[in-house]
Order: C-alpha cells, then sequence, then structure tokens
C-alpha cells in the first residue's frame, strides 16, 4: 500500500506539469497494461482474500485518482491554448463595412406629443394612459351622451365584432376612469390614439391622436380653465399669437368653447387651410357637466373642474407648416428629417 501510493503520488507530479502532447504518455505510463500501477495487480497472487480486496480497493482508488487528474489537466490546458488563441486572433468585424445603415427618425406625432406633455407637466399635470377599447357606458352615457342622443351620430363609431365593445372615439372616457379611480383633486392629462369610421383626406383620418385634460377640484373656475390654455398655447406657438375662446357645446360639458388661435400658416390674412377666416379652430374645452360628476358619485354642488380635448395632428400639422395630414402617416423619411 506504501508503494501505491508512492507511485500514485509521483505520477501526480508528473501530471502537474505535463503538456497535452505528454499528459496522454502519463497516463499509460501508469494505467496501460504494463504501468506501474497495473503491474502491482499481477503481485495479489500470494495474498490471501481479504488483503486482495483491501489492496484493489487501494489500487482502484489510485486509478480513478490519476485517470481525474489527467481528464482535469486535459481541460485546465485546453481552455489555455483556446484563451490564447481567442485573444490572439480577434477579428475587428467594423472594418467589413464600407457603408452606414440609415438611421430612423423621431416621428413628428411622438415629438408633438412629448412637448405639449412637457408644457402640461411644468403646469403640475399628472400624465396617464386611457383604454383603447372602451364600452358604451364610459365612451357615452357617463359622459351625458344617452343612446339616441344626435351627438352620437357626429362619431362614427368602430363596433368591435360580436361583442357591446368599440373602439374609443375621443380620449374622453378616461375622465370617467380616472374619477372613479381617485378621489379630487384631480389634474392630468391622458395622451392617446382614438378611431373614427371616416375616410381619410388632407385633414381627416380613422386613426388620429388626442390628449384630453381634467382638472377636479373646489372651487375651480373657468377662468383658470382659460388661463391654463392661454399659456400652453403660448408656450407651444410663441407669446405673439392671437387666440380666442368661442361658446360652444359639447354634450359632457358646461358652459363649453372652442379655442381659435390666428392662422399660423398664413398669418390671420386668409387661405386655404383656415378657409379664409384667418382662424384656426384647435381644441374644445369646458366646465364638466355635473351630469358626468353624477356618473362617477362625485357631488357637484361639491366639486367643480373643466376638461380639453386636442388633436395632436391638427396642432402638429399647423406648428410645423404641414397642409396634409396624411404626410404624418406615410413615415417618409425624407420628410421627417426636416422637422
Amino acid at each position: 500500500m506504501n508503494r501505491i501510493d508512492s507511485i500514485l503520488k509521483e505520477a501526480l507530479d508528473k501530471v502537474k506539469t505535463a503538456e497535452l502532447d505528454t499528459i496522454e504518455n502519463i497516463r499509460i505510463e501508469y494505467l496501460g497494461k504494463k504501468g506501474k500501477i497495473t503491474e502491482i495487480l499481477k503481485t495479489l497472487s500470494s495474498l490471501s482474500i481479504e488483503e486482495k480486496k483491501q489492496i484493489g480497493s487501494e489500487i482502484n482508488a489510485a486509478k480513478d485518482a490519476l485517470n481525474d487528474a489527467v481528464e482535469s489537466k486535459k481541460k485546465e490546458i485546453t481552455n489555455k491554448l483556446l484563451e490564447e488563441k481567442m485573444k490572439n486572433e480577434k477579428i475587428d468585424v467594423s472594418s467589413a463595412f464600407s457603408f452606414t445603415f440609415p438611421k430612423g427618425h423621431y416621428h413628428i406625432i411622438s415629438r408633438t406629443i412629448e412637448e405639449m406633455s412637457d408644457i402640461f407637466v411644468s403646469l403640475g399635470f399628472d400624465v396617464s394612459q386611457g383604454r383603447e377599447i372602451e364600452t358604451d357606458w364610459y365612451n357615452f352615457e357617463a359622459l351625458n351622451i344617452p343612446k339616441d342622443h344626435p351627438a352620437r351620430d357626429t362619431q362614427d363609431t368602430f363596433y368591435l365584432e360580436n361583442s357591446s365593445n368599440l373602439l374609443r372615439t375621443h380620449t374622453s372616457p378616461a375622465q370617467i376612469h380616472i374619477m372613479e379611480e381617485s378621489k379630487p383633486p384631480i389634474k392630468v392629462i391622458v395622451p392617446g390614439r382614438v378611431y373614427r369610421n371616416e375616410a381619410t383626406d388632407a385633414t381627416h383620418s380613422a386613426i388620429f391622436h388626442q390628449i384630453e385634460g381634467l382638472v377636479v377640484g373646489e372651487k375651480v373656475t373657468f377662468a383658470e380653465l382659460k388661463g391654463t390654455l392661454s399659456l400652453f398655447i403660448h408656450r407651444l406657438f410663441g407669446q405673439e399669437l392671437d387666440l380666442r375662446f368661442r361658446p360652444s357645446h359639447f354634450q359632457f360639458t358646461e358652459p363649453s368653447a372652442e379655442v381659435d388661435i390666428k392662422c399660423v400658416l398664413c398669418g390671420g390674412k386668409g387661405c386655404r387651410v383656415c378657409k379664409g377666416s384667418g382662424w384656426l379652430e384647435m381644441l374644445g374645452c369646458g366646465m364638466v357637466h355635473p351630469n358626468v360628476f353624477r356618473a362617477v358619485k362625485y357631488d357637484p354642488e361639491k366639486y367643480t373642474g373643466y376638461a380639453f380635448g386636442l388633436g395632436v395632428e391638427r396642432f402638429a400639422m399647423f406648428k410645423y407648416g404641414i397642409d396634409d395630414m396624411r404626410v404624418l402617416y406615410e413615415n417618409d423619411l425624407r420628410v421627417l428629417r426636416q422637422f
């Protein structure tokens, strides 16, 4: 047994300093048919059965230890050689390309939504996300538009097949969700896509974007609404721009108004886009109707609020001097790079 230990130690020492092309020779030297450890087995014939078992067990353990050491050393050497090869044979693939790929561009609509949202955030508004698939209740009835009301005729609606749900026709349903889920004070905008079943032309699209605004609290006034929207428009288009509020009617606000700006394309002189009036209709707004508050179980005697909705494409077109909405959806990089 002392001899086995001595031979194993000798073999392991050789393995530690072996190279890849010599390590297999070491295995053969000790474990081959005429190997040093194998030769010991030939001397066991004169021993008792118990001695044979004990020494045989030691020899098998020595063989396993040497095999493990050889395999471990092989792996160590192979990994080291691979690392050196990878280090010395690096290829700079960037030099293989003699041309550059064209880059994308930040879309005008995304840019406009971000710019408009930043202004409202600076005025203390939060930004929320609405739902594009709505029920009739949220899209119409909770907003004081009953089933037989003619206001529904102005919003050609996409209803989902085999369902009572629909694609929202405006971002106003977000008002109802927000008021159901929270209590005043509320000051939030909701950007998002809306859908109407209408033909696409220079000023209309079946899919477009709006930003909804809602402010609710105690003693919120129409004067605050006018101040907020005036500040927003002047920050977006410049302080020198003229604007006006005109009385209007929306089923979910009372009183209601529309906001016009002096035509930015003709300077108010009259053109095709402003239809010769010198003014451009930009957004609708008003004080939240008491029936809308009742739909969300708000006390209209305690709370007041205002809401507004504006079309992102309309603002983008007038800000960047675009006279055809379809340009915004063609995604022509030659056009997008101009803005």
